[in-house]
C-alpha cells in the first residue's frame, strides 16, 4: 500500500476567484481540429502544470492512438462517436470559487434549480461542482480543514501538493488499462483530490457534482481519494446533462487508496441524458483490515460501460459492491465489478440488480480472482434482472478464477418478470396498474436504495419512478 503525507510540498497560494466573463467561454475548444498534441499542450499551458504532468499527458496520448476498443463493446454502440468533433476542453469561468456568490448568476441559477446549495448546507462536509471541463466551485467546511483534510480540485492539488499527487496519480488506473483510460490521462480536466489524514473520521459526506451543458462535449474528470490509516470517508458523486441530438462523451477516472484499518464508502448516482456515452474506469486498493463499499446507480446515458475494480491487498480486507441499473428505450447498460483477492482472510460481496423496460438492455460482467496467497477468503456474487415487459434483454458473463483451494466462492444470477398475478393481487387491494408496478419495483430496488444516505435514497427512488412513468407513455 502507498503511504501518507510524507514528502508533501506545501505551497498553498489560495484559490483563484472566478472571473466575470460569461459562461462557456472556452480556453481551448478543438483549436487544432480534434484531439492532438497541440491541444494537449494548450490545456497543460492553461493549467500551468509542471513538466511531469505534460509529459504524462503526451505519453498517454500516444497510448490512446494505438489502443483499440474492447472486444465486447455492443455492436454499433459507438458508431456515433467521432473523436474529431468532440469539444475536449471548455472552461466556463476563469478559476474556481469557494463561495456561491462569486459565481456568475447564470451558473448559480443552474445549481439552485438542482438544489445543490441546500444539500451542501444540510448534509455535506464539502462539495465540488464541475460544469463542462472544470470545477467552478469547491468548498470544504472549516473543521475539516483544521483536521488536515485536503479537498481540492485535482488541478489545484497538483500545484499545491505536487509530490503527494504525483505519488498517487495513475498508480491504479494507467493509460495502458484501456482506450478510454488513456484518453482521460491525455486530456483530463476537473475532478477532485482528497486526502484524509490518519485517524480522522469524516462524519458527513464529501460530494462531487458533474454537469454538461454543451452539445458534442467530452468530460474527463480525474478524482483521486487517499484515506490514510484508521480513517474513514463517505464520498458521493452525481451527474446530469440535458438532452441534445449530438453525442457527448463522459470518460472519468477514479482512483481510491484505502490504507490499513481505514473505511471508504463511495456512492455514484448517474443520470446522464441518452445522448451521453458513459465510459469510465474506477479502481480501489484496500489494505490490512480495511474496507471499501461501492454503491453504484446507473439510470441515464445511452450507453454505460463501467466495471468498478477492487484489489484486496491486505489481510482481512473487505469489499462490498452494490449496483442498480435502469435501462429503457435506446439504453444499454454494460456494467459489473471485478474483485481481486490477493491476501488471506479477504471477503467480497457483489450484488448487481438491473431494471429493464421498453427494449432496454443490460449486461453484467463480473470477475472474481482468488490468488494462491488468499487462503480462507470468501466471495459472493449475485446478479438479478427484472424485466418489466417483453422485448428487453439481460445477459450475465461471470468469470471466477480460483487459485487457492482454501476459499469459498458463490455465484448466482437470475432473470425475473413482473407477473400478472402480482399485478392482479395489488389491483384487488385498490392500487392502480401504475401504482402496482411501482410497488413491485420499489421492493426490487430496496436493497440498493437503503445503502444510500437517506436524503439521496429518497431522490433516487423518485428518479426511478419518473423513468418508469416516462416509459409507460
Amino acid at each position: 500500500m502507498m503511504s501518507q503525507k510524507e514528502g508533501m510540498t506545501d505551497s498553498k497560494k489560495g484559490k483563484n476567484k472566478v472571473g466575470s466573463s460569461s459562461a462557456h467561454n472556452p480556453v481551448a475548444r478543438n483549436s487544432s481540429g480534434g484531439l492532438s498534441e497541440q491541444l494537449i499542450n494548450e490545456i497543460s499551458d492553461a493549467k500551468a502544470e509542471p513538466s511531469w504532468m505534460r509529459d504524462y499527458r503526451l505519453m498517454a496520448y500516444r497510448v490512446f492512438k494505438s489502443s483499440k476498443l474492447p472486444e465486447w463493446v455492443p455492436s454499433g454502440a459507438l458508431n456515433r462517436l467521432d473523436f474529431d468533433k468532440l469539444n475536449y476542453f471548455i472552461r466556463p469561468v476563469q478559476g474556481t470559487s469557494d463561495k456561491w456568490e462569486d459565481l456568475p448568476d447564470e451558473i448559480r441559477q443552474k445549481y439552485y434549480k438542482l438544489g445543490i446549495p441546500e444539500v451542501e448546507q444540510k448534509f455535506l462536509a464539502g462539495l465540488g461542482a464541475q460544469l463542462e471541463s472544470e470545477m467552478v466551485y469547491h468548498s470544504i467546511k472549516a473543521d475539516m480543514e483544521a483536521k488536515g483534510v485536503i479537498f481540492l480540485t485535482t488541478s489545484e492539488a497538483i500545484i499545491e501538493y505536487p509530490d503527494l499527487v504525483r505519488k498517487y496519480f495513475g498508480k491504479l488506473v494507467s493509460p495502458e488499462n484501456n482506450m478510454f483510460a488513456a484518453l482521460n490521462a491525455a486530456i483530463w480536466s476537473g475532478g477532485s483530490f482528497i486526502y484524509i489524514p490518519p485517524g480522522v473520521y469524516i462524519t458527513s459526506p464529501l460530494h462531487n457534482f458533474f454537469q454538461m451543458e454543451t452539445p458534442s462535449q467530452g468530460q474527463f474528470e480525474r478524482t483521486i481519494i487517499v484515506v490514510d490509516k484508521g480513517s474513514s470517508l463517505e464520498f458521493i458523486e452525481g451527474c446530469v446533462a440535458p438532452l441534445y441530438s449530438d453525442v457527448s462523451l463522459h470518460s472519468g477516472v477514479v482512483e481510491i487508496f484505502v490504507e490499513d484499518e481505514a473505511k471508504v464508502k463511495f456512492s455514484t448516482m448517474q443520470n446522464w441524458s441518452k445522448n451521453v456515452l458513459n465510459l469510465v474506469t474506477k479502481k480501489a486498493i484496500v489494505g490490512n483490515g480495511a474496507s471499501v463499499e461501492w454503491i453504484d446507480g446507473n439510470v441515464g446515458s445511452g450507453l454505460t460501460m463501467k466495471y468498478p475494480t477492487v484489489r484486496l491487498e491486505g489481510k482481512s480486507a473487505r469489499a462490498k459492491i452494490k449496483s442498480l441499473a435502469f435501462a429503457g428505450s435506446n439504453q444499454i447498460i454494460d456494467a459489473g465489478a471485478k474483485v481481486f483477492h490477493n491476501a488471506p482472510d479477504t471477503k467480497s460481496v457483489v450484488e448487481a440488480r438491473s431494471l429493464l423496460r421498453k427494449g432496454g438492455r443490460s449486461t453484467f460482467r463480473g470477475e472474481v480472482t482468488i490468488s494462491e496467497n488468499a487462503a480462507d477468503s470468501q466471495s459472493r456474487v449475485e446478479c438479478i434482472s427484472l424485466l418489466m415487459e417483453g422485448g428487453c434483454r439481460a445477459d450475465t458473463y461471470p468469470v471466477l478464477n480460483i487459485e487457492n483451494p482454501m476459499s469459498q466462492v458463490e455465484h448466482e444470477s437470475s432473470v425475473i418478470r413482473i407477473r400478472e398475478e402480482q399485478l392482479r393481487y395489488l389491483r384487488s387491494r385498490g392500487f392502480t396498474e401504475e401504482a402496482s408496478r411501482g410497488i413491485i419495483v420499489g421492493g426490487f430496488i430496496e436493497s440498493f436504495t437503503e445503502a444510500l444516505p437517506l436524503e439521496y435514497s429518497v431522490e433516487f427512488s423518485r428518479l426511478i419512478d419518473i423513468e418508469i412513468g416516462d416509459g409507460s407513455k
